[in-house]
């Protein structure tokens, strides 16, 4: 797919797959801890190489993964937001996920991505319902997800380079 394909478009943002041309705008956001700090550790190069073929591999297999969400007008890269299928407490699920570049906080833009992205869910995937898995620190994005009209539906844990995270889940089912 042409990189200027977009998946979906808001008033502000556009809504594309990642490339393997935007790796250095992703080092310099998933490199910095304050950025990732639900991993606890900013993203090394082979980090963020590993990201992308994730992702690359998700839009194979399951036509979805985190994109790349760029401001309209001016083409820049700001973060990611995106759909996966994930498991939690053995069921099968669809979670939306976003990670911006901290100097793009505070604007709304991972709501408006995650609308987007919920309506794209709803409206093109027909899904039942999605989901989001949050650390109980992560206070933003709690944020968001309320904001999105999630609600807390239960807790699950995600073992992550060996240690064990505790996450909540949010859900927002389809209301068609």
């Amino acid at each position: 797919m042409n990189k200027r394909e977009n998946i979906q478009e808001t008033e502000r943002l556009a809504i594309r797959k990642l490339t393997h041309d935007d790796f250095e705008t992703l080092i310099a956001i998933m490199g910095k801890p304050e950025v990732m700090y639900a991993w606890e550790h900013g993203f090394s190069e082979d980090d963020v190489r590993s990201w992308i073929e994730r992702q690359l591999t998700r839009y194979t297999k399951d036509g979805i993964g985190y994109f790349a969400v760029e401001l309209k007008e001016s083409g820049q890269l700001i973060g990611q937001a995106g759909l996966m299928k994930t498991t939690m407490n053995g069921n099968e699920v669809v979670e939306i996920g976003y990670i911006f570049d901290n100097t793009y906080w505070h604007n709304g833009y991972a709501t408006e991505a995650a609308e987007s992205l919920i309506a794209y869910a709803f409206d093109c995937l027909e899904l039942p319902a999605v989901y989001c898995s949050i650390r109980p620190e992560n206070k933003a994005s709690i944020r968001v997800a309320k904001r999105l009209g999630m609600e807390s539906c239960g807790n699950h844990t995600v073992v992550y380079r060996g240690k064990e995270m505790p996450h909540i889940i949010y859900k927002l089912e389809n209301p068609k």
